[in-house]
């Protein structure tokens, strides 16, 4: 499958074809202050018409944050963990929301997590993003017990709704090369992930009412991330079958 700027077209037409809408939705992670990288993701979003659902870390949330997202309320909060901390041993791939603390410790945390928003007046709705997009079943399992209605990781779903009743909403783009130098990991590597997960749900290979989901981190983001960001949701706008859907749209809460 080639990768660039037609065969995206190319791919949105075969939708249209087919008779069929193609969606989109945006998870920006690991927000925790007002900084400028937050206001350039904000000014993108208003720029675009395209409302992107920041998860917040609640142990590091900051008043500042809290005032600053009362002024977008367009906006969608959602849970990243607690504190997007690491408790996986040396060697093993980093995790939050894993079984190597107790359940109790674990789902305490989330609880409290979602406490602190509360109490800095952070309209949040009840969804978990994993830190790192991983999360122990376990953990998994329990989360419907303490009012969590939705998880969203990365990579695409399994189901919409498990037998917890958890409804799963995931991201499958992500622009940044987290294996080598944390910058853009270049236009073809990061359409070819729009494009396998468009291809995957129109042939029936994936969910195909799982929105294909952009996963962007505003506190790392090189100009050329950005570029990519900006370009990737005008390319898709200019059909008139797609549509960017909000979180609370997509998690039942709107």
């Amino acid at each position: 499958m080639n990768a660039d700027w037609r065969s995206l077209r190319e791919e949105l037409r075969r939708w249209q074809d087919a008779g069929h809408d193609a969606t989109f939705w945006w998870r920006d992670d690991d927000a925790q202050d007002a900084t400028a990288q937050l206001d350039r993701l904000l000014c993108v979003a208003a720029a675009l018409g395209v409302a992107p659902a920041l998860a917040v870390v609640p142990a590091g949330a900051t008043a500042a944050l809290a005032r600053r997202l009362r002024e977008v309320p367009q906006i969608d909060v959602l849970q990243h963990g607690y504190a997007h901390a690491n408790h996986a041993p040396a060697g093993e791939k980093t995790m939050e929301l894993g079984a190597h603390r107790t359940l109790r410790t674990v789902s305490d945390e989330l609880v409290a997590g979602r406490q602190r928003l509360t109490a800095l007046a952070v309209a949040c709705l009840p969804v978990v993003v994993p830190p790192w997009n991983r999360i122990d079943r376990c953990v998994l399992e329990q989360l419907g017990q303490y009012g969590f209605i939705g998880v969203s990781t990365f990579a695409p779903r399994d189901s919409a709704v498990d037998a917890q009743g958890l409804t799963h909403v995931n991201t499958h783009v992500d622009p940044i090369a987290w294996q080598t130098d944390r910058g853009f990991r270049g236009e073809a590597a990061a359409l070819q992930q729009v494009l396998g997960h468009l291809s995957a749900r129109r042939s029936g290979n994936a969910d195909r009412q799982e929105p294909t989901g952009l996963l962007t981190h505003h506190l790392v983001q090189d100009d050329s991330c950005w570029e990519f960001c900006d370009r990737l949701i005008t390319e898709t706008q200019a059909f008139d079958n797609v549509t960017w859907v909000t979180a609370r749209t997509l998690f039942g809460t709107d």
